[in-house]
């Protein structure tokens, strides 16, 4: 009895003794396999941990050292707020000291009491504002992508280059924790989970 062509996939297939390449369960050939072994099954849905292009998906769930960056950037915004209210607290001492009757006469205290205010309230100003950004990118470090890690180490260098100087006493723990999250955020961890696809 002749079988015809072997390799025609829609000719009469022989026997499972007959058949060089094995017979999977089911009566399906497995091609390109040597008898007694199956073909890899696939499933279907999203395969876990799959390779894409040859690299891994990344991290499922935030790593320790992004989540440690994400917490100091809250501590900055914390320390931040009670920056801000010492400086209006000075600013407004300052001005409160700048109409007592006892110092209206000093000129040299009134020029510097003129200058100290008004900087005063613009470094809260500034302050307020630091502080809303740190908030803002700890609220997106779970959806961030590249963009927002680049954009968190430069904010971390600027904290810490302003740590150092003009705020050198005040800015010490800034210097500290702006650092960390710089290193943290730059890491490998930190590349692969603000680089990780989204679907």
């Amino acid at each position: 009895m002749s079988f015809g062509d072997p390799n025609n996939p829609y000719g009469q297939q022989p026997q499972q003794g007959a058949n060089p390449y094995g017979q999977q369960p089911g009566g399906q050939p497995g091609y390109g396999y040597p008898q007694g072994q199956q073909a890899p099954q696939q499933g279907y849905g999203y395969p876990q941990q799959q390779q894409y292009g040859g690299a891994p998906m990344g991290p499922q769930t935030m790593p320790g050292t992004v989540s440690a960056a994400r917490v100091m950037l809250w501590v900055i915004a914390g320390l931040q707020v009670i920056g801000v209210v010492l400086m209006l607290i000075a600013a407004a001492s300052v001005s409160a000291a700048k109409n007592d009757a006892q110092l209206k006469d000093d000129v040299q205290f009134q020029q510097l009491a003129d200058y100290s205010s008004g900087a005063l309230y613009a470094i809260a100003a500034f302050a307020v504002a630091w502080l809303v950004f740190a908030i803002v990118l700890a609220v997106k470090f779970g959806k961030g992508a590249n963009g927002l890690r680049v954009t968190t180490m430069v904010f971390a260098i600027v904290t810490a280059v302003l740590g150092i100087y003009p705020f050198v006493v005040v800015g010490l723990i800034h210097t500290v924790l702006a650092v960390l999250i710089a290193v943290f955020v730059g890491k490998d961890s930190g590349a692969q989970w603000f680089k990780r696809p989204r679907y």
